[in-house]
C-alpha cells in the first residue's frame, strides 16, 4: 500500500503501531537475555563463594593451589564483584522489561477501549 493517498493521522496511527511492536519485539529480547544473565552470573556467584568458603569449612588448605593465596582470594573477590554486577545488571534489564510489557497491555488495552468507543459512536 502507498503512502501517498493516506491522511497524515492515519500514517501517525501505523507509525505507532510498528513502534509499539518494535517495543514489544525488544521486551521479550531483553527479558530473555535478563534471565540467561541472571542464570549465569548465579552459578558464577555460588561458583566463587563456594571457593571462598571451602578453605573454612572443610579445613582444606591446600589442594594443588594454596587457597588462602592472597593473590588468588583477591581474584575470586574480584570475579565474585564483576558476577553480582553482572547479575544487577540481568536484575534490572528484566524488571525494566516487565514494567515495559506491562505497559504496552495497558497501552494496548486502553487502544482497544478507545477503538470501541469509536466504533459505537459512528
Amino acid at each position: 500500500m502507498s503512502d501517498e493517498g493516506l491522511s497524515p493521522g492515519v500514517m501517525a496511527i501505523e507509525a505507532h503501531e510498528e513502534f509499539v511492536q518494535h517495543i514489544e519485539n525488544g521486551g521479550t529480547r531483553i527479558r530473555v537475555l535478563s534471565v540467561i544473565s541472571i542464570m549465569i552470573a548465579g552459578f558464577l556467584i555460588a561458583s566463587y563463594f563456594s571457593q571462598l568458603l571451602l578453605p573454612y569449612v572443610s579445613n582444606t588448605r591446600v589442594v594443588s593451589v594454596n587457597l588462602l593465596d592472597p593473590g588468588l582470594i583477591l581474584t575470586e573477590v574480584v570475579v565474585l564483584v564483576v558476577a553480582a554486577a553482572w547479575m544487577y545488571v540481568g536484575i534490572t534489564d528484566y524488571l525494566f522489561a516487565r514494567r515495559l510489557g506491562r505497559q504496552v497491555r495497558e497501552i494496548r488495552a486502553a487502544e482497544k477501549e478507545l477503538e470501541k468507543r469509536v466504533m459505537g459512536t459512528v
